[in-house]
């Protein structure tokens, strides 16, 4: 009766595995999916830098193109990263999984063989003698009982595991060539993110030209006041959602737990969002070094090396990814309580939206902009933009 009892686990676990396994197959087909329209983004922008590198007079959007190229194939390959990653746990997983299979079949086929055994020499006599031997008609019908389920487990044990064994090579080998795969799409990507390389270095040649050229700067100006309202369009449209979302919720289950950050109590004494560098540009109107005219700022702008970690100031929540014009690659961590933060000119980018994350955690690297290395940093109560160098903390 035992083995009958250890056979239930087992479908159990299978019945389990396959509702698990049609989940994992829907979410690696999403993640493909978004990984093919990063792909088709790429083409776009191949397209333009082309299109661009025909007119020398439209220098400013062929750095436009080669940053937001740069950006897309960075993604890519995390994106390639975190699945050949996913793999190699699933893989891993299926290997233990083998192990214990083989386990249990080495086990059965053991004491199954000892039974097969014991049947050769002793015969039929052996169960004869075991019935004959019973106290009482029920105890004779009982061991007649519990010798034929024993012989017939046995075999539906052995054979089911056999099968589940078979199942499990053929998908780990699915899985060894899938991993092969995502890591020869890793060196091709890696291959065309080296490419780049020598692109950047057209950029740096360009960027020099721009900061030579006083037109170049008027237009950059221009679109980094256009780029500001359209930055705080997006925080405006953020707190309409919120508020949308409080009215529909009213507390209801669907929504996410508040974000327990305390900024509020933090001002003055906020963690800075990189942990050296130095103010070059200060909140408020600031005066052109070349261009001498007057424009706001609606942040504070922090010198710092290319590469350089850029970490959460409070726990917060990542509210949006984007690429914007003369911001480049940035971020708003939503923290509770009506403020937001904004992280401009980033490298690498490693959050996703949606995503929680604790103070001093690492969201991206920072990037390089047109006036040098540079971290672009905002905070928001609401629709009222603050003064950052109000809310952190003196160094």
């Amino acid at each position: 009766m035992m083995t009958l009892k250890t056979h239930v686990p087992l479908i159990l676990v299978m019945l389990v595995a396959c509702g698990t396994s049609l989940y994992a197959q829907d979410e690696i087909g999403k993640r493909q999916a978004d990984l093919e329209n990063i792909r088709k983004e790429i083409r776009k922008s191949e397209e333009r830098i082309g299109e661009f590198s025909k007119n020398e007079k439209a220098t400013l959007e062929l750095l436009d193109s080669y940053d937001r190229k740069t950006s897309l194939v960075r993604r890519l390959i995390a994106g390639i990263r975190r699945e050949e990653q996913r793999l190699q746990r699933e893989i891993d997983s299926m290997k233990t999984e083998m192990n214990k299979l083989e386990a249990h079949l080495q086990f059965l086929k053991k004491h199954y063989a000892g039974y097969v055994a014991s049947v050769y020499k002793a015969g039929s006599i052996h169960d004869v003698e075991l019935l004959l031997t019973a106290r009482s008609l029920n105890q004779a019908l009982i061991r007649s009982e519990y010798l034929s389920r024993f012989v017939e487990q046995r075999k539906v044990d052995a054979r089911n595991i056999q099968e589940k064994k078979g199942e499990i090579e053929t998908l780990q080998l699915s899985l060894a060539g899938s991993l092969t795969e995502q890591r020869r799409l890793l060196a091709e990507k890696g291959a065309e993110e080296n490419r780049l390389e020598s692109l950047i270095a057209d950029r740096q040649a360009g960027l020099k030209k721009i900061r030579k050229d006083k037109k170049s700067l008027q237009k950059e100006l221009a679109r980094k006041v256009k780029a500001a309202k359209d930055l705080q369009n997006a925080i405006a449209d953020l707190v309409e959602a919120e508020r949308l979302r409080k009215e529909r919720a009213d507390g209801a289950l669907h929504q996410p737990p508040p974000i327990e950050s305390g900024f509020k109590a933090k001002k003055g004494k906020l963690r800075w969002p990189i942990n050296q560098g130095s103010v070059v540009a200060r909140f408020g109107n600031q005066t052109h070094p070349t261009l001498k005219t007057v424009t706001e700022n609606p942040g504070i702008d922090i010198s710092v090396k290319p590469g350089t970690p850029v970490v959460a100031v409070a726990n917060a929540r990542v509210a949006r990814i984007w690429w914007l014009v003369s911001y480049g690659n940035l971020i708003i961590l939503d923290h509770g309580d009506g403020y937001r933060t904004i992280y401009a000119h980033l490298a690498d980018i490693t959050v996703t939206e949606g995503q929680t994350i604790d103070e001093g955690g690492t969201i991206a690297t920072s990037g390089e902009t047109l006036d040098g290395s540079r971290l672009h940093f905002e905070i928001w109560k609401d629709r009222e933009k603050q003064n950052p160098e109000q809310w952190l903390s003196r160094r």
